[in-house]
């Protein structure tokens, strides 16, 4: 915590937000512009406001405060929610969330939000369209399944969901090569860097891209993995719990399943991948263990080309800062 500064917890929801600041004030304005301005009222440079990530609630009221010019956090919501627990707050209210928020803001070690920038909000946006896009295609392909296992299915209905289906698979192919061409705008060097890593493929190298700012947000390899929850979980107390070490999974859901189907490739193709697994699977392990180590090294190696700037070139790997 730095002296002379004034935290403003702040708990977002569709409609309101609810501030609290460190003397214990509470106020609740409407989430929008006007209310963005009655909060303003009370800021000042010595102001530091600090709210939860909630989907996209936040948004706004953040790019509001920087364009101010004012200190904004954007907190990851899991670690407000254990600073919450532990302190075994029976609460559970806009008010109760805004101090809760405040006083964690006060112990914890805050980061400065900055925002995004007009490109890479594009790439955010159309990356959950896609998202939702994939999701549908699953379901109507289960749908197609469905109606054919009737054994006499609806003709009307087979049409419909074929022309819904190729409808959404142009707009998925569309909207990937609007995509890629956002990355080359501000990475087309980087992103031709990690496709030369044996394994990694384009999709998974432009998700990298974008998740990562550019590899901007980490300093180290070993954020990176724990972003995408590839880092190992042990679990041991004492002599009676003796738990398998497995990942932790707190991470990034989408970039560790393309880590998960880029694994297969790589195995093949990546030496150092392949030796991973090799010795991973030699020692008795679960062959799926061994897939997530390679997902962890391929991140690795991601992490040292971008940082190094110099294509993958296997005779060379070892001499790379991959830690």
């Amino acid at each position: 915590m730095n002296k002379g500064i004034n935290y403003f917890g702040i708990d977002i929801s569709k409609d309101v937000f609810d501030v609290m600041d460190s003397t214990g004030k509470h106020d609740q304005f409407e989430n929008n512009f006007k209310g963005f301005k009655k909060l303003l009222k009370l800021l000042d440079s010595n102001s530091h406001c600090v709210m939860e990530a909630t989907g996209y609630y936040h948004y706004q009221l953040a790019y509001y405060l920087v364009e101010q010019g004012l200190k904004v956090s954007v907190e990851n919501p899991l670690s407000v929610k254990r600073f919450i627990q532990m302190k075994l707050s029976k609460i559970k209210t806009d008010k109760s969330d805004a101090k809760m928020i405040c006083m964690y803001a006060q112990k914890a070690e805050l980061k400065l939000w900055s925002g995004h920038s007009k490109n890479q909000t594009e790439c955010f946006q159309i990356t959950r369209l896609l998202s939702l896009y994939l999701k549908q295609t699953t379901a109507i392909k289960n749908k197609l399944h469905g109606e054919k296992v009737l054994g006499n299915p609806s003709s009307m209905v087979v049409k419909s969901l074929r022309k819904s289906l190729k409808n959404i698979e142009k707009e998925i192919k569309a909207l990937e090569i609007q995509l890629t061409e956002y990355v080359k705008v501000e990475h087309q060097k980087l992103l031709t860097l990690l496709e030369s890593i044996p394994g990694l493929g384009r999709k998974t190298s432009i998700m990298l891209i974008i998740l990562t700012d550019g590899f901007e947000r980490f300093t180290t390899a070993s954020q990176l993995c724990a972003f995408a929850g590839l880092t190992p979980m042990i679990r041991q107390s004492g002599s009676s719990v003796k738990g398998r070490p497995r990942i932790s999974k707190i991470g990034n859901k989408k970039l560790r399943n393309l880590l998960f189907m880029c694994s297969f490739t790589a195995c093949q193709h990546n030496k150092a991948c392949r030796e991973i697994y090799e010795r991973i699977t030699a020692k008795g392990k679960s062959k799926k263990l061994a897939l997530m180590a390679v997902c962890n090294k391929l991140l690795k190696q991601a992490f040292a080309i971008a940082n190094s700037g110099i294509e993958y070139d296997e005779s060379y790997r070892s001499t790379l800062a991959i830690n």
